[in-house]
């Protein structure tokens, strides 16, 4: 069974389907769609996306902030929000939920990473957040071969990720301490991996399914800024993700960036990302 997913930063859901979002949404036939930055109530996706959706929403602590969400065509078996200690607000940015496909356990999460700034409190959460992705990934390829973590990740791995990354080397988003937790998620499992700071630990395994799709080439980037001409000459970033387990990523086809045809028909300053997955 084929099971399309999609991610994206819908920067405000209420402003994207004012944009367009809803005729982009009518013709890709997804299955699953995780959101990032809802900025809404329940009510408001309740509203917008219909009630052949499944809808599966953690908000923000602070209303009108980030906020994460899912949606199926199928009722998710059991969900989760809980990353990291106990005393660490992940509200609205950490969401998972497992889907029965056959006889297969799907674990879909949608997640929305800081963005962060160096060497301010801001940065002190990125990094907590990373380190609380960088326990939990484990538990979720031990609870099932077919784990899939996507979202806005606000990290650019490498250099093929940011079209103007050597002006960024010391900025949030392609910090060598931040590429470094992405150094480990997609090292080779169980290996010493050295860091793009230096740093060595165990690589955890799991597969980058945009840069196994595109290889080893710039992009194809999937958030631009809106300020001057960064769209128009395609000077992205790429920190969109599909994060799968080697056993899903093995079953991936046609990854696509969704890219708007021009600057005036976007509808967020970020793109989806769309893969299938033959379960």
């Amino acid at each position: 069974m084929s099971v399309r997913i999609a991610t994206v930063n819908v920067n405000g859901v209420r402003a994207a389907f004012r944009k367009g979002m809803g005729d982009w949404l009518n013709t890709r036939g997804i299955d699953i769609l995780a959101l990032q930055e809802v900025r809404a109530s329940t009510e408001d996706l309740e509203e917008l996306l219909g009630p052949d959706w499944n809808i599966l929403h953690d908000a923000a602590t602070a209303k009108g902030r980030a906020g994460v969400a899912l949606a199926s065509r199928s009722t998710a078996e059991i969900h989760r929000v809980s990353l990291g200690a106990d005393d660490f607000d992940t509200a609205g940015r950490w969401l998972e939920a497992d889907y029965k496909i056959g006889d297969k356990i799907l674990t879909v999460v949608s997640t929305y990473v800081h963005s962060g700034e160096v060497d301010t409190p801001k940065q002190v959460e990125k990094f907590k957040f990373l380190e609380a992705m960088q326990e939990r990934l484990p538990e979720l390829a031990k609870h099932t071969d077919y784990a899939l973590v996507v979202g806005d990740l606000n990290v650019g791995h490498t250099e093929l990720d940011i079209k103007n990354w050597k002006g960024n080397v010391k900025r949030a988003g392609f910090l060598p301490q931040e590429r470094a937790y992405f150094d480990r998620f997609m090292g080779p499992a169980g290996e010493n991996v050295t860091s793009a700071d230096g740093s060595t630990g165990p690589g955890l395994g799991w597969v980058d399914v945009g840069r196994e799709a595109a290889g080893q080439v710039p992009g194809p980037y999937t958030w631009w800024s809106w300020r001057g001409q960064a769209f128009d000459t395609d000077a992205g970033w790429r920190i969109d993700y599909h994060l799968a387990t080697p056993a899903l990523a093995a079953l991936a086809s046609n990854y696509t960036v969704d890219r708007a045809e021009s600057y005036d028909t976007r509808w967020s300053d970020h793109t989806p990302v769309v893969v299938d997955y033959n379960l």
